[in-house]
């Protein structure tokens, strides 16, 4: 068989627009059995007598008539069978043509194909308002000229605007017979179009698009466009933009990172804190068996921590807030771009009724994952700190960190999942009217339990860690025996920076990455051996042929909708702009995954998934007031994380009001409080202490009085005036990034100049065409009453040829003309 033949019906002349697809119930041997019920489907929709010189068989395969049994009797099949056999006479009415065929007889799957002739597409075109050109001039105009033309060339055209086909029957489908709750019902098993192997378009978007080696080029937006529709066309080039203006803040992020390396030799509070000679007795990390330490034992977390919390982290999160704002504004013009050259500007979307989706599901508790994450870094840091190994001891955070961690992200996949099925629940109770608002209800459901899910464990390191732990001899516990975290003593900005890479790096590597080509590969691999042994032995000949298109596409992945694909990039656009000042390199990981990504997704859209519907959009729709939502956010989160969660407040309180010199020298004495260890309560001290000498005071970071203060262990001076500076600048810093976003949207244009023009040019043009149609009807006009005038009695058939002619329309307060009488 023929490539290109495998796309038609029977007659090798009608091309096959659509395929419906259905599961029919039967039994190899019960042809003679009295029970078994028989489906006759004719092609043409008439029910013709048997031919009496053929046999039944023979006949019904001449005449284009399939029998399929349809097993014993069951209430629940009959019922299936009986409103698809209403659904399909509906089809028929509607203008569609259809052939039934079960090449899959094995598996009992029946494929219906729909044919949608040239009147067909022209009504839809007309519903669906497609606009064409009035004139050949390069600028396109709103009114549509003769439709049926229109689908004439695109027939000659070939495929480059074969999505026109699927899109009108899967408009008609969804929106006038609800194909959608067929199969929701069982009724149907899929319905889906067919890949155009025959398309000159396929092989280019294989070539340019969907491999990996063309990484560095563009990506045909228009062709995607005109094979897949206006919906994928704008997600993959919504997906460009986003992937093209993380190269800046790429290079920027890779400036603040080097710029920490470049000045961790000299950073003072990092030197100080790795000085063996300052000395800095520190309080025991836990009771009983922690011992007495020196601070320079966390010599490498300090120098660590410089990498990302210095002085250029500030301007970075001013940039990154600035570079949300600004690509918000570069999608708005291109996407305005793309509607004026896809003609959608004046597109109305069309609402269809919604579907329930029926689910069942088990509801897990993100604070609860967390708080039980959080029990496990108590204890197992409780454990270790109790080992008389002294390599176990020195390791206890960086172990204790990476494990959580890990589990932390496990569990942040393995809910991803569960409440994308809490999501569908909460939405079917809302019973929502059209299936517009019920996408966007969902969506907006799903991102919220995703957000808080992936989110939770970074906001507890950065706002909640080491906050309400207490102090030496007034710890806060859990279950009255295990203390609560502190941060180490370079702060909590390097663990918030561990939290998010490896969340981060492993939610794209595993999820992004491996789920989106492993997991397919699984199901396929699975239908492939399921029917391998369903199906029996088949003959050389039957094993040699080629497979219709149908068959074929059949055996893909169905297309489930591209809210997965939104969702994961909105939560890693939440990683690289909500907590991008504890970690400057994530928009560069960010990058390297979205490269593999678009040719990823590529590759899924035109070998691994059936062709999905063609639906048209003219915007992204729920998914930029996210965008724009978490824009916002940032600006708020990233003030905090510099504010509580870094050291960048009290170093520049210290050296500015409390240093003596003007210099960072002495900073981490001014951060460190003193602590009589004749005040620890019982059972919390030391049990064998092998500090090398007598301890009278320990040190603890926070800013409180003195034992020998008459206020001692409250908080100090410091601490309150730190805490108003910080308060201060997350209002100064969220105002002024505010400002200059605002400042950001209303320098930079929403419509670019030349669409601008070249609407303005196409209004006039509009405006010329009305006038010289007015004109022509006015010289019409002028000429009839000439001719009335001139030759009396033939007026009625004048106003009968006008009443007809393609030039001229009979005007409402004309009816006695138009039916014939003066």
């Amino acid at each position: 068989m023929d490539p290109e033949q495998r796309l038609y019906f029977a007659d090798g002349k009608r091309k096959v627009d659509y395929v419906l697809v259905y599961h029919c119930h039967r039994r190899p041997s019960a042809r003679d059995s009295p029970d078994q019920h028989r489906l006759s489907v004719i092609s043409n929709g008439s029910f013709p007598l048997r031919a009496a010189q053929k046999g039944p068989e023979e006949g019904k395969a001449e005449r284009g008539e399939v029998s399929v049994d349809l097993g014993p009797a069951d209430p629940a099949e009959g019922e299936k069978r009986m409103i698809r056999e209403e659904f399909e006479a509906n089809l028929k009415e509607a203008g569609l043509e259809m052939e039934h065929g079960s090449e899959h007889k094995a598996h009992g799957h029946t494929f219906v194909r729909i044919h949608a002739p040239w009147q067909v597409l022209s009504r839809e075109a007309e519903f669906l308002k497609i606009k064409v050109a009035t004139k050949k001039v390069r600028h396109r105009a709103p009114l549509p000229s003769s439709t049926l033309d229109f689908i004439q060339k695109i027939r000659d055209l070939g495929c480059t605007f074969y999505w026109l086909c699927g899109l009108c029957v899967h408009t008609f489908l969804s929106t006038l017979l609800g194909i959608t709750t067929l199969i929701a019902k069982g009724v149907y098993e899929s319905a889906f179009p067919l890949h155009d192997v025959s398309c000159p378009l396929l092989p280019i978007l294989h070539d340019e698009w969907a491999r990996y080696g063309v990484f560095y080029k563009y990506q045909p937006v228009d062709l995607i466009r005109k094979y897949f529709g206006e919906k994928i066309g704008l997600y993959f080039a919504w997906l460009g933009v986003y992937t093209q203006l993380l190269i800046p803040a790429s290079l920027v992020g890779i400036i603040v990172f080097l710029y920490g390396c470049a000045t961790l030799d000299t950073n003072v509070p990092s030197l100080e804190m790795c000085d063996t000679m300052q000395n800095f007795t520190m309080c025991p990390l836990c009771d009983g068996a922690c011992d007495y330490w020196e601070l320079s034992t966390a010599c490498s977390t300090a120098r660590a921590s410089h990498l990302f919390d210095n002085p250029a982290t500030v301007f970075f999160a001013i940039f990154m807030s600035l570079w949300a704002a600004m690509f918000l504004e570069h999608w708005k013009r291109r996407q305005i771009s793309l509607n004026h050259s896809w003609d959608l500007t004046g597109m109305e979307e069309e609402e269809t009724h919604a579907v329930t989706h029926h689910s069942k599901l088990i509801f897990g508790v993100t604070f609860s994952a967390v708080f039980s994450v959080i029990i496990y870094r108590i204890t197992v840091s409780a454990l270790m700190a109790m080992s008389t190994d002294g390599a176990t001891k020195a390791n206890i955070r960086v172990t204790v960190t990476a494990t959580a961690v890990i589990i932390n992200l496990v569990v942040i996949l393995i809910l991803d999942e569960i409440y994308g099925t809490v999501a569908v629940w909460l939405t079917e109770l809302e019973i929502p009217k059209t299936e517009t608002n019920f996408e966007e209800r969902l969506i907006l459901k799903a991102f919220l339990l995703k957000f808080m899910n992936a989110y939770a464990p970074i906001f507890y390191v950065a706002f909640f860690k080491g906050r309400f732990a207490g102090r030496p001899g007034g710890y806060v516990y859990v279950f009255n025996d295990y203390r609560m975290e502190e941060c180490a003593p370079g702060g909590c900005l390097i663990e918030l920076c561990i939290q998010l890479s490896i969340i981060m790096l492993g939610k794209q590597l595993i999820q992004n990455n491996i789920f989106e080509i492993g997991i397919p590969k699984l199901k396929k691999l699975y239908r492939t051996l399921k029917d391998k042994e369903q199906a029996p032995s088949e003959s050389e000949e039957q094993q040699g042929r080629v497979r219709p298109q149908w068959v074929l596409d059949y055996g893909l992945e169905p297309f489930n909708g591209l809210t997965p694909e939104y969702m994961e990039m909105i939560i890693q656009f939440g990683f690289v702009s909500l907590f991008v000042a504890s970690f400057p390199l994530a928009p560069l990981f960010a990058l390297l995954n979205n490269v593999i990504e678009i040719r990823l997704d590529a590759k899924k859209f035109v070998t691994e998934l059936r062709r999905p519907d063609a639906i048209r959009a003219k915007d992204i729709g729920i998914w930029y007031n996210i965008l724009s939502g978490m824009g916002k956010f940032s600006v708020i989160i990233n003030a905090f994380v510099i504010s509580f969660t870094s050291d960048f407040i009290p170093r520049l309180m210290y050296q500015y009001m409390y240093s003596d010199t003007g210099t960072m020298y002495g900073f981490i004495d001014h951060t460190l409080s003193y602590f009589n260890v004749s005040n620890l309560k019982p059972g919390t001290a030391p049990v064998v202490s092998n500090y090398p000498k007598e301890v009278t005071f320990c040190r603890y970071k926070d800013y409180r009085e003195p034992p020998w203060s008459p206020d001692a262990y409250q908080f100090s001076k410091h601490y309150w005036a730190i805490l108003a500076a910080r308060l201060g600048f997350v209002i100064l810093f969220q105002n002024l990034v505010m400002f200059m976003s605002v400042l950001v949207d209303w320098v930079i244009p929403d419509v670019p100049k030349n669409i601008s023009e070249q609407q303005k040019k196409e209004k006039a043009m509009l405006v010329d065409v009305f006038l010289r149609e007015e004109k022509e009807k006015l010289q019409h006009t002028a000429s009839f009453k000439y001719t009335s005038e001139h030759s009396p009695g033939s007026g009625a058939g004048l106003w009968h040829w006008m009443c007809s002619s393609v030039l001229f329309k009979c005007q409402p307060e004309l009816p006695k003309q138009c039916s014939g009488t003066r």
